[in-house]
């Protein structure tokens, strides 16, 4: 059974697409440790109330979030995992992970995964991602073991910066990477 990190943050009203991908995560026979960042282990939202929201996450992955920096910490090589996903990956956590910050629960377990050579799927869902963050996309895309949900423009007319993944493809892309391989075509229309 393939050991999979389950990275959440921001991006809240992508997260019931989450929710719909992990069970087809979840069928395919994926161990799911999931991973809060301090927001989403937080705030209500008009999206989900944060005990509801985590409520559903325990149901579909029957383990509690890790919700620390500390906790996160040994899931590189005290308890390693086979593969990293990040969704939905906000523009501020992208923006961590292509500059090495390290200062939250799923930062914190990015970096541990990597520094065991291990793959990091990158599910963005973000505003900015063609304007201020478009430069960290770049970086990550040239990155080892980093590897991206396909994306495209969600609402090029009214949000012409905005980028978000096809949460569909979260499944063939953990197994592309699993390989070695970036899934393709990696934009979409």
């Amino acid at each position: 059974m393939t050991k999979l990190g389950l990275c959440v943050t921001g991006s809240f009203c992508t997260h019931a697409n989450l929710l719909k991908a992990l069970d087809g995560i979840r069928e395919a026979g994926y161990d799911i440790t999931p991973i809060f960042s301090f927001n989403v282990a937080t705030l209500d939202t008009r999206f989900f109330k944060q005990a509801d929201f985590e409520a559903k996450i325990v149901e579909k992955t029957g383990k509690i979030p890790i919700k620390t920096i500390v906790d996160a910490e040994p899931l590189g090589t005290t308890r390693p995992l086979d593969l990293m996903l990040v969704a939905p990956c906000t523009g501020n956590t992208l923006a961590k992970i292509a500059h090495g910050v390290t200062d939250t629960p799923v930062t914190m377990a990015v970096k541990a995964h990597l520094r065991c050579n291990r793959p990091v799927v990158l599910a963005i869902a973000s505003n900015d991602f063609l304007a201020a963050n478009a430069r960290n996309i770049g970086r990550l895309l040239n990155t080892k073991n980093i590897y991206f949900v396909p994306f495209g423009q969600d609402s090029p007319t009214k949000k012409p910066n905005s980028l978000v993944c096809d949460f569909s493809l979260i499944l063939p892309t953990l197994s592309s990477a699993a390989d070695g391989k970036q899934l393709q075509p990696l934009l979409l229309r």
